[in-house]
C-alpha cells in the first residue's frame, strides 16, 4: 500500500508501507516518466516565435498574467521589463516639437515684463576707485667730465690700445684672461685678435679587456697563474655564466681577489658566491659594489662569513636599494663573530651598526698587528 501526499511545491509524493510495494511503484514512475518524455518529443521542433506572432492582444495579456502568477518576481527580466506597459492611452493630438518652441518663444515675447518697485535712476553711491599710478623710473646716466686732453687723447686711441689701457688699469671685465696677462707683460702690446686655446680632449676610459670565457676557463683548469680576477664594468655577462664563476671558484686553489662591480648582479648571483665562501679557503678579497644586490643576497652572504675565516677584505656598498635596519645588525654581529675580515667596504645608515662594525674592524687588524709583531720577534 501507498499514501498520496501533496506537498506545498504542488507536487505529489508517495509514500510506501512495504519494501514490495516500494519497488513495484518505483517500476510505475518510471514508466511514467518515459511516457512524458516520449510527449514532450513532440514539442521541440514548434516554432515560439510563430506560435507568439498568432495571439491577439487579449491572449497576450492572459498570457503575461499567466506568466506573472508563475513568477512574480521576474528575477530573469531585465529591470526595464519587469513593470506593465501602462501607456495604452491614445494620443490627444499631434505633437511638433519646432511649432512648440515657436509658440514658448512668441510668449514670452508677448508677456510684458513686471515694473520695479523701485525705479533705476543710474546715482552712483560712494567713491569711484581710482587706482594710483607707479612713478616711473627713469635712468641717469652718470655724465663723467674729464680734462680736454685726456678726452683728446681717448677719442682718437685706437682699439687696441684702449685694450692695453683697460689691462693695465686692470678692468678685466672688457678684456679675457688673455688679453690680460699680454697686455701687462708685453712691452709691444698685443693683436686684436685671440686665437681660441685649443681643448685638451678627455676620453673615455677604455673597456675592460679581461676575456669572460677564457677567464672561465683557467678558473675551471685551476691555472696556477691566475691570481686575480677583474670583472668591472662588464654589464653584458649572462647570469649563468656569473653562477658557473661561483660554481668553479669553489674548487680553485690560486685565485685570491675576485672583482665584479658594475656588472649588474643581483641576489641569484649573491646566492652563488655565497654558497662559494663556504667551500673555497683560498680567496682573500670580494668586490660586489655598484650592483643590484638586495637585503636577501647581502644576508646569504653574511651567514656564509660566520663559516669562513681566510676571506680578508669584502666590498658591498652602493647597492640599487638599502639593505635595512635588520641586515646591517646582522653585518655587525657577523664581523663582531669574524676574526678575519679587516676591511669591510659598506656605508652604514644606522649609528648603531655602524659603531660595532668599526670597533669589530679595529680589533680584527689590532689582532692581525699582534701576529705580525709576534712572527718579527
Amino acid at each position: 500500500m501507498f499514501t498520496c501526499v501533496c506537498l506545498s511545491s504542488g507536487s505529489l509524493s508517495l509514500v510506501w508501507s512495504s519494501e514490495p510495494e516500494k519497488k513495484h511503484c518505483g517500476s510505475i514512475a518510471s514508466t511514467m516518466a518515459l511516457s512524458y518524455k516520449k510527449d514532450l518529443d513532440k514539442y521541440k521542433d514548434l516554432d515560439e516565435d510563430e506560435i507568439l506572432n498568432k495571439l491577439s492582444a487579449e491572449e497576450l495579456k492572459q498570457l503575461e498574467t499567466a506568466l506573472e502568477e508563475m513568477d512574480p518576481e521576474n528575477a530573469l527580466l531585465p529591470a526595464g521589463l519587469r513593470q506593465k506597459d501602462q501607456t495604452s492611452k491614445t494620443a490627444t493630438g499631434s505633437f511638433n516639437r519646432d511649432s512648440l518652441l515657436k509658440y514658448l518663444e512668441k510668449e514670452a515675447m508677448e508677456h510684458k515684463d513686471r515694473e520695479d518697485v523701485v525705479p533705476f535712476t543710474g546715482e552712483k553711491k560712494g567713491k569711484v576707485f581710482i587706482p594710483k599710478q607707479k612713478p616711473i623710473e627713469t635712468c641717469q646716466q652718470e655724465v663723467t667730465t674729464l680734462d680736454p686732453e685726456l678726452e683728446e687723447a681717448l677719442s682718437s686711441a685706437t682699439d687696441t690700445e684702449l685694450c692695453d689701457l683697460a689691462a693695465i688699469l686692470g678692468v678685466h671685465t672688457l678684456v679675457t684672461s688673455s688679453q690680460t696677462y699680454d697686455g701687462t707683460s708685453s712691452k709691444e702690446g698685443y693683436n686684436n685678435v685671440i686665437k681660441g686655446e685649443k681643448m685638451n680632449p678627455v676620453f673615455d676610459e677604455p673597456p675592460n679587456p679581461t676575456n669572460v670565457e677564457e677567464t672561465l676557463q683557467r678558473i675551471k683548469s685551476n691555472d696556477s697563474s691566475l691570481t686575480e680576477v677583474n670583472l668591472n664594468n662588464i654589464k653584458n655577462i649572462p647570469v649563468p655564466t656569473l653562477k658557473d664563476f661561483a660554481k668553479a671558484m669553489e674548487k680553485n686553489t690560486h685565485v685570491k681577489k675576485f672583482s665584479l662591480a658594475a656588472t649588474r648582479s643581483n641576489d641569484p648571483i649573491a646566492v652563488a658566491f655565497s654558497e662559494m665562501l663556504r667551500e673555497n679557503k683560498t680567496l682573500r678579497s670580494l668586490n660586489l659594489e655598484s650592483n643590484f644586490v638586495t637585503g636577501a643576497g647581502v644576508q646569504a652572504l653574511v651567514d656564509a662569513l660566520r663559516d669562513n675565516d681566510t676571506l680578508t677584505e669584502i666590498k658591498i656598498d652602493n647597492q640599487r636599494q638599502q639593505l635595512g635596519t635588520t641586515v646591517e645588525m646582522e653585518i655587525a654581529k657577523m664581523l663582531e663573530e669574524n676574526n678575519s675580515i679587516v676591511k669591510f667596504g659598506y656605508h652604514f645608515n644606522q649609528q648603531g651598526p655602524r659603531s660595532r662594525a668599526a670597533a669589530a674592524i679595529t680589533k680584527n687588524n689590532d689582532l692581525v698587528r699582534r701576529k705580525r709583531v709576534e712572527g718579527d720577534l
